[in-house]
């Protein structure tokens, strides 16, 4: 990463944040992550009388506009911008539709989900896509093997919404959040650190935080190699800067969800794919965390994700549970199959179907962008990268707010990924890790505790539970970037 990118992503986030906090000499807001009406508090707004379970299903790589661009109500997008060098289009010699002066106006096209390119997605490609808040660079991205080359207009499409029936019911259904912002504008890494964390800053100083994924797999304390490094985001001299394949092997000491759960004696499960020494370590945000990964909970909160269902029908759900799928059923592009949102919905009508319904709240929520256009910009950035780019996120409950004449609600509100983990903290009274679940907005007003609990609906889908219940394991990670 050059330098001269950081400098050009600080500079777009004064102008983007200026009118909600000023920018000091960095270039970045001189109050971190200020916004109007965010909710600080410890509260629980009431939710702890009738939620018991949280479950938090964590999919690949989708921006909002990819799966949802075309979705009655919400703030999606039928086109966007494009900068030149992205392909060998013609450029417009004047702005329009808004675009910058040379920029070209690209019509969102109709894709499958299961779709052949991979497009990058770390930091470097995040600023690039960002580009200063014009919100044009994501033609310029590659593809890997399968798609080699620049992304040009690949990379502004949506997803057949025949192709994802269950996630366009439960939207029409329960609540879609169209603000919901990655923690930090990187890759799939990092974003499942946040996840369980907040955050990922590595030292006591606050000067270092982890970004990407490290140099090698796995990627936590199991990985044989230990030269394999971490590459970070330091803070210094007041700027931001990368220093990449600079930072410490992936076997980090800092607090996760975990310790605040443990010590209110709150259950808490960590469901990933399965792989042959039978660890998981190919794929869990827990493998990177030292005091799980080298202690008793690895054999005993760590779970395949093939357990997950049997688990649920056994009256075994822990009261917090992170499931990641298997790569045959992530969204991740270039998987070749159509399995994400039936899978998804297995794990909904598992509990939908159970006793545990009544008193619990399902997240479904994408980790990063995928590399795919979104046309909203970050609304605020701080010293560690964030916000980074909006990704779908799904609440499902019998709680879960209203939209008009009783169908879906889309919920506007400003989210970030500490906004699942605030609410989560809030239903237990666990307090609050000090990363990003103190300024984030809890998802909290996504629910309604007066309405009268509706009774479930089994999500339809095209592969059935039974088929996800006999399903062998693909033995490969979810992602590498």
């Amino acid at each position: 990463m050059q330098v001269s990118n950081f400098s050009r992503y600080a500079s777009g986030a004064c102008v983007a944040v200026l009118v909600l906090a000023g920018c000091g000499g960095s270039g970045l807001p001189s109050a971190l992550g200020t916004t109007a009406g965010r909710d600080t508090g410890s509260g629980s707004g009431g939710s702890s009388k009738y939620i018991q379970h949280v479950v938090v299903v964590i999919q690949e790589n989708r921006s909002f506009d990819n799966l949802f661009a075309t979705f009655p109500g919400a703030d999606g997008a039928t086109g966007g911008c494009m900068a030149p060098g992205s392909d060998a289009l013609a450029r417009s010699e004047t702005s329009s539709h808004g675009c910058p002066s040379g920029d070209t106006w690209v019509p969102l096209k109709e894709e499958d989900l299961a779709e052949p390119c991979d497009w990058a997605h770390g930091r470097h490609n995040f600023l690039t896509d960002y580009d200063s808040g014009a919100m044009d660079g994501f033609g310029t991205e590659g593809g890997g093997g399968n798609c080699p080359g620049k992304a040009g207009t690949k990379a502004y499409v949506y997803t057949n919404p025949s192709e994802i029936v269950p996630y366009w019911t439960i939207a029409k259904q329960y609540v879609l959040a169209d603000h919901m912002f990655q923690t930090q504008g990187s890759g799939s890494f990092t974003a499942h650190q946040d996840l369980i964390a907040g955050g990922t800053i590595l030292n006591p100083s606050k000067t270092q935080s982890a970004v990407d994924f490290p140099t090698s797999m796995p990627w936590g304390c199991d990985n044989p190699n230990p030269k394999t490094v971490t590459s970070l985001l330091v803070w210094k001299d007041n700027m931001l800067k990368g220093e990449y394949d600079g930072g410490p092997f992936p076997c980090y000491t800092y607090a996760t969800l975990r310790d605040l759960l443990d010590a209110k004696s709150v259950a808490w499960t960590y469901y990933s794919p399965p792989e042959p020494h039978g660890t998981g370590a190919l794929w869990n945000a827990f493998d990177a965390i030292d005091a799980v990964r080298n202690g008793p909970e690895w054999t005993t909160n760590i779970q395949n994700s093939t357990k997950l269902l049997s688990d649920i029908s056994g009256g075994s759900l822990a009261s917090v549970a992170w499931v990641a799928p298997d790569d045959n059923n992530s969204d991740h592009p270039a998987v070749t199959n159509d399995y994400g949102p039936s899978w998804v919905a297995s794990i909904v009508n598992a509990i939908g179907e159970s006793s545990y319904w009544d008193n619990t709240a399902i997240i479904v929520v994408w980790d990063d962008w995928g590399g795919f256009y979104d046309n909203e910009p970050p609304p605020f950035f701080d010293h560690w990268g964030g916000l980074g780019f909006r990704v779908p996120m799904l609440i499902i409950s019998p709680y879960a707010k209203k939209g008009k004449k009783h169908h879906g609600y889309i919920s506007h509100t400003k989210y970030e990924f500490g906004s699942i983990l605030k609410f989560i903290e809030n239903v237990w009274g666990l307090g609050q890790l000090g990363t990003t679940d103190t300024r984030a907005t809890s998802i909290v007003d996504s629910f309604d505790f007066t309405q009268k609990p509706r009774k479930f609906t089994p999500i339809g889908s095209k592969y059935s539970r039974a088929y996800f219940l006999h399903q062998k394991p693909s033995y490969k990670p979810v992602d590498s970037e």
